[in-house]
């Protein structure tokens, strides 16, 4: 593989930016599922509660200025792009910018630190389709390895969970949450099976035996959106708050480690949600802040860029497990949806 690259692309999920989006993008987030509009306007009552607003989009802005300072003072020149899979700018849009402007091979850095179908095979796809609709002289595009054990990644999660942790009280409880996903989507991810829940549990290991007294914790789910006949990862967190009350326990801090910024899902799930079962409860209720253009962060996708781009630069991580492999096997992480019928 090349390691010549000029130009990086911010890969991500996209997101509404005013009312009258929200639906339009929950039917680009759904389309193939057969989702009615119906419980999508159920969903889209989270979004209201912000004015349609989801906080995504302003995070990738501050991520990518923070970029763009960040290149700059490493003298690494590297024209930066952005696009989403969900909502504009788009990555066809995207992509096609980057062919006119003459970008022959450029990096991806997407907006999720781990594997799976949605978390980075489904990414990869967006990749391919975009290109294909750009045409023959769309950009190559390299996807940037998973970073879920990079220390630029685990050491603001540390300083964040030390943080939520001031002020509470003794025996309050540790929980890593991560969005939920099919457990035959989970099973399937990576070449050894459930990838996604081996990273995730080795990134919260990670950060709780640095942050957390005695390193006690679990990792637990959010954000389940898919049919009751469909299993999918749990304890669900706001259940798993629900029954740690019922055993006395005085606290929880929640990290949410399967995200790198204050999505929707952690502004609503956790902070709307979480919280107000915490509060019905009767336990304390702590959330810890997520990596968003923490320098360190930053920094890592400098280094991260670096490992490609100079054969000499280490691939950090730390850990058990290592650093991700740079190209993903050919078909692995498959969806794991059950086929439609009908």
């Amino acid at each position: 593989m090349s390691n010549s690259y000029d130009a990086l692309v911010l890969v991500s999920f996209g997101g509404p930016e005013g009312r009258d989006d929200v639906m339009p993008f929950l039917r680009n987030v759904t389309r193939g599922r057969g989702i009615p509009d119906e419980r999508l306007a159920a969903v889209a009552e989270h979004y209201y509660h912000f004015d349609g607003v989801s906080p995504i989009n302003d995070q990738n802005r501050a991520l990518l200025a923070a970029l763009r300072d960040d290149f700059a003072a490493n003298g690494l020149d590297l024209p930066m792009y952005w696009g989403n899979r969900n909502w504009s700018p788009y990555l066809a849009d995207t992509v096609r910018v980057m062919r006119d402007d003459g970008v022959r091979r450029a990096l991806a850095f997407v907006t999720s630190a781990y594997g799976s179908f949605s978390a980075c095979r489904q990414y990869q796809n967006d990749i391919a389709a975009a290109r294909e609709q750009v045409g023959v002289d769309a950009p190559a595009i390299d996807k940037i390895r998973h970073y879920f054990n990079h220390p630029g990644f685990i050491a603001p999660n540390v300083d964040a969970v030390r943080q939520a942790f001031s002020g509470m009280p003794a025996g309050t409880r540790l929980l890593f949450t991560a969005h939920s996903i099919p457990v035959a989507m989970a099973q399937a991810s990576g070449p050894d099976g459930s990838l996604y829940v081996a990273e995730l549990a080795e990134a919260a290991r990670l950060v709780a035996s640095a942050a957390a007294p005695g390193g006690e914790h679990e990792l637990v789910w959010q954000s389940r959106s898919g049919p009751p006949s469909v299993a999918w990862l749990k304890p669900d967190v706001s259940d798993r708050i629900t029954e740690l009350a019922a055993a006395g326990v005085p606290g929880v801090v929640v990290s949410p480690i399967g995200f790198v910024s204050d999505h929707l899902e952690v502004a609503w799930d956790l902070d709307i949600e979480a919280a107000r079962t915490a509060e019905r409860a009767g336990i304390r209720f702590a959330r810890a802040a997520t990596a968003g253009d923490d320098p360190r962060f930053v920094a890592m996708v400098r280094e991260l860029v670096r490992e490609r781009t100079d054969a000499g630069s280490p691939k950090l991580a730390i850990g058990a497990m290592g650093p991700s492999h740079d190209v993903c096997p050919a078909g692995c992480c498959p969806s794991g949806w059950p086929a439609r019928t009908g």
